[in-house]
């Protein structure tokens, strides 16, 4: 059987055929990675053997980080018995892992790594590809809900030095300005950092009327409650993107968090498939997703195991053979491929999504729709209501 450019991967009759995850499952952000993982564990239990083979999930931690992404990556990269991989969660994981992912002919679709440059001209490594949408639609869209929407004039924007964070910041402040909007100030923060209080009160010098801060949990938290305590900020309204859905979010921001606006991917899938793969959460893990990136997982293991289907062969031997070129191709081949978030088409840059975006309210320690498809729906309440004492 003729060799492929990046090798072949056999499996015997009767051996398991092995996929591996990276995503975030430890640490503050754990429900971002778990919400991925178990919609990875619901496509492989709803497809069955693939190929002819079981599936094994080979599951690691991506630590939504830089040094986890890499130690990961490595780590999976020396198994060449691993076909491909479903993560990772982070762009700032995703950023070195894809190279070292390239350099072993695996290819890796990520289910919530959004930042620009993953799939930009120029940047773009040919390992990956994304389910997730592009957070050049997301910052776009959060930029014109507080343009004409909110109605709001004047903006400041942190990050956390992130790719995700401070991509997403920079598209956010650029369509803002674009629109006829200010950024007053565009500061950033470092992971693990505790005491916000320094770079609110400058923010606070310029008078914003919104602060967009899509970093993750735990630094979300805590520039969330330290805003109200800055002067000149009691009031200013509060907003975040996806790396802040999950119930520990929510119980990091407390009383603060509430009014705020959280954009990210719209869940408001149509059709049973979603409805099915609910009703099997809640099953199989006893409550409801736990952020926002599991169907875009479900899809993306989907996405391989149809790829897989395609290519695979039999040889002489009876052993399956799968090639690592021919299977990136068929992955960027994807065309219409019907998922629970929508019709997936993937470019030669790797971005698959069908790419739909929401604008929540943090409501009642609740993550409500409020702005779906361009329109605002149902009830907004106030978006930055004085603390007592303030």
């Amino acid at each position: 059987m003729a060799e492929d450019p990046l090798g072949n991967v056999v499996i015997a009759a009767g051996d398991p055929l092995k996929i591996a995850s990276s995503l975030v499952i430890a640490g503050p952000n754990i429900q971002l990675g778990v919400d991925s993982q178990r919609g990875v564990e619901i496509a492989i239990d709803d497809r069955g053997p693939v190929a002819g083979h079981e599936v094994e999930l080979v599951a690691e931690d991506d630590g939504c980080s830089a040094e986890g992404g890499q130690t990961s990556a490595t780590k999976i990269a020396s198994d060449d018995s691993i076909v491909a991989v479903i993560g990772h969660s982070c762009s700032s994981s995703c950023t070195p892992a894809a190279p070292i992912y390239n350099d072993a002919g695996l290819t890796m679709i990520s289910p919530s790594c959004t930042a620009p440059a993953l799939t930009g001209e120029g940047t773009h490594v040919d390992s990956l590809l994304r389910t997730a949408h592009n957070d050049n639609v997301q910052g776009r869209l959060m930029a014109e809900f507080v343009y004409d929407e909110l109605g709001l004039r004047k903006a400041a924007t942190i990050h956390d030095g992130s790719p995700y964070a401070e991509q997403l910041q920079q598209v956010f402040a650029d369509v803002f300005v674009e629109l006829g909007g200010e950024i007053t100030a565009q500061e950033a923060v470092n992971v693990g950092d505790t005491d916000m209080r320094p770079v609110l009160t400058s923010i606070a010098t310029g008078e914003p009327e919104i602060i967009y801060y899509p970093i993750f949990t735990a630094e979300g938290g805590f520039v969330t409650t330290q805003a109200k305590e800055i002067s000149g900020l009691e009031n200013t309204v509060l907003a975040g993107a996806d790396g802040m859905i999950s119930n520990n979010f929510l119980a990091a921001a407390g009383e603060a968090g509430e009014g705020m606006y959280i954009s990210g991917p719209d869940l408001a899938f149509t059709g049973g498939k979603y409805e099915a793969f609910l009703a099997t959460h809640q099953e199989k893990y006893g409550e409801p997703p736990t952020s926002a990136f599991h169907a875009h997982a479900y899809d993306a293991t989907n996405m391989i195991f149809d790829a897989i289907e395609q290519v695979a062969k039999t040889d002489a031997d009876g052993n399956t053979v799968i090639g690592r070129q021919a299977l990136r191709d068929a992955l960027y081949a994807t065309s219409g491929l019907d998922g629970i978030t929508g019709n997936l088409t993937c470019n030669e840059l790797g971005d698959c999504a069908d790419p739909k975006i929401a604008v929540n309210q943090i409501q009642a320690g609740a993550y409500v729709p409020i702005y779906q498809g361009g329109e605002v729906i149902g009830e907004v309440a106030a978006a930055a209501p004085p603390r007592a004492g303030h």
